[in-house]
């Protein structure tokens, strides 16, 4: 676990360096080599490249953030930069691995006089929050690089940190879609490979010591399945 995270910390934080130093550099998840490339699901797969779940309408629409909620991001990303969520009217708080995107994320609320919360470097498996602090939170783009240990431990810190009836967006790779076939290969070619290999009902198992399923999203060959949980 540990070497994992350290493994997509330093993926994460070589990216962010990277767009620091103005690098004139194709995205990575651009610059493929051909056996990706040439594969038959790679078509539907490069129909999503450059679009982020995270802005998914669905999100706030089900989480419905409002004045007077904490909201938590769970590997943040630079979402409060690039997907509207300085927009929402709950205050925001952050977590990720990459010491460079906590930083940059810092210097973003600063230049723009964000009201957010905090922002806080660290695993979503093991974070500084009190029990019960937060209201609703999201998870995208974070579980599929881990496998079941990270996983479950990471779905009981959530827990804990969310008020009971507290609402998670929460992502996982669609296992046996080809399009997740393809997106696996990608971040394995860019250093940060994905060991997530939770069937749905796996992971619903997992979740379900913590929390009830709301809602699910899923399409035939889409690249992850999202879920609405309720905190118990």
């Amino acid at each position: 676990m540990d070497r994992q995270l350290a493994v997509v910390a330093a993926s994460y934080d070589a990216a962010i360096e990277g767009g620091r130093r103005g690098d004139d550099e194709p995205s990575p998840y651009e610059d493929l080599p051909d056996y990706i490339t040439s594969d038959p699901d790679y078509p539907a797969y490069a129909t999503g490249i450059g679009v982020s779940a995270s802005a998914n309408d669905d999100i706030r629409e089900a989480l419905a953030p409002a004045a007077g909620m904490k909201f938590l991001d769970l590997g943040c990303a630079l979402n409060l930069m690039f997907n509207g969520h300085d927009q929402w009217p709950s205050t925001y708080y952050g977590v990720d691995i990459s010491a460079q995107t906590i930083d940059l994320l810092h210097e973003f609320a600063v230049q723009k006089q964000l009201p957010i919360g905090s922002l806080h470097c660290g695993s979503i498996h093991d974070m500084p929050f009190d029990d019960g602090a937060f209201d609703i939170a999201a998870c995208i783009g974070v579980l599929e690089y881990f496998a079941a240990d990270f996983v479950r431990a990471a779905m009981v810190e959530i827990r804990r940190v969310l008020k009971p009836g507290g609402l998670l967006a929460v992502e996982i790779p669609h296992i046996g879609s080809g399009v997740c076939r393809v997106a696996k290969m990608v971040e394995a070619h860019i250093g940060r490979p994905g060991l997530f290999n939770l069937s749905q009902q796996d992971f619903e198992t997992i979740a379900s010591e913590s929390f009830a399923v709301e809602k699910k999203y899923v399409a035939p060959n889409s690249e992850a399945v999202l879920y609405i949980l309720r905190a118990k």
